[in-house]
Parts: C-alpha cells; structure tokens; sequence
C-alpha cells in the first residue's frame, strides 16, 4: 500500500501546486480575497484549484479502495493517470477553457474505474 500512499501524496501535492498558483494569479490580477471573481484569467485558476477539490473527494477514496481490493499496480497507475489528467486539464483549461475536455476525460475515467472497481472488489470479498 505504500505505493498506492505516494500516488495520494503526488495527488495532494499537485493540488497545493494549483492552491499556490491561484494564489499567484490573485495578486497577479489584483483580486483581492475574499473576491472570487474578477479577472477572468484568475478565475480560471481558481476553478482549476476548485474542480481539482471537488475530484479528490472522489479520487482518493477510490484509490485506497481500489488499491485494498483489487490491485495495487493497477491503482498506482490509475492514480498516475489520474494526476496526468489533473495537469493537462489545469494548463488547457487556463489557455483556453473550452479545450479542457481531453483533459478532464484523462482524469475522469480513472477515477470512475477506481471507484467502481473499489465498490466491487469489496463486494466480491464480503460476498
């Protein structure tokens, strides 16, 4: 599990990347807290930071379960997947949002993967 521990780890490290980078973009933009709308090159930061939230939520419990479950290996590269999409979403959504969608998929699949396959490798060990 100490591998499926460090994909979490870089998962939570590139979300503190984008905090931080959100942060750059409100004084960059001059939009002062607790504003959460102003420029529109912050804003998108910002939803970059806040979409990003929203799927650890999601993501992490998946990877333990899916990692406890059914696969470590798979899990890991599920959540590199996972992270890979994060970073291609973040730079193609502040670029130009409406190019965010391949990044988005990249992030989105693996994480659905994981949380199905988590929900049945433990129904199929409870059963």
């Amino acid at each position: 599990m100490e591998l499926i521990a460090m994909v979490a780890a870089l998962s939570l490290i590139e979300y503190m990347v984008f905090s931080y980078r959100t942060g750059q973009a409100r004084a960059k933009y001059s939009v002062e807290a607790p504003a959460v709308t102003g420029h529109p090159v912050f804003e998108r930061y910002y939803r970059v930071q806040m979409n990003t939230l929203e799927q650890l939520i999601v993501f992490l419990p998946g990877l333990f379960l899916f990692g406890r479950y059914v696969s470590v290996p798979i899990a890991a590269i599920l959540g590199g997947l996972y992270i890979l999409g994060r970073l291609v979403y973040a730079v193609s959504y502040v670029s130009d949002p409406a190019k965010r969608g391949p990044g988005f998929l990249l992030s989105y699949i693996p994480m659905v993967i994981l949380i199905v396959g988590g929900f049945l490798g433990a129904g199929d060990a409870w059963f």
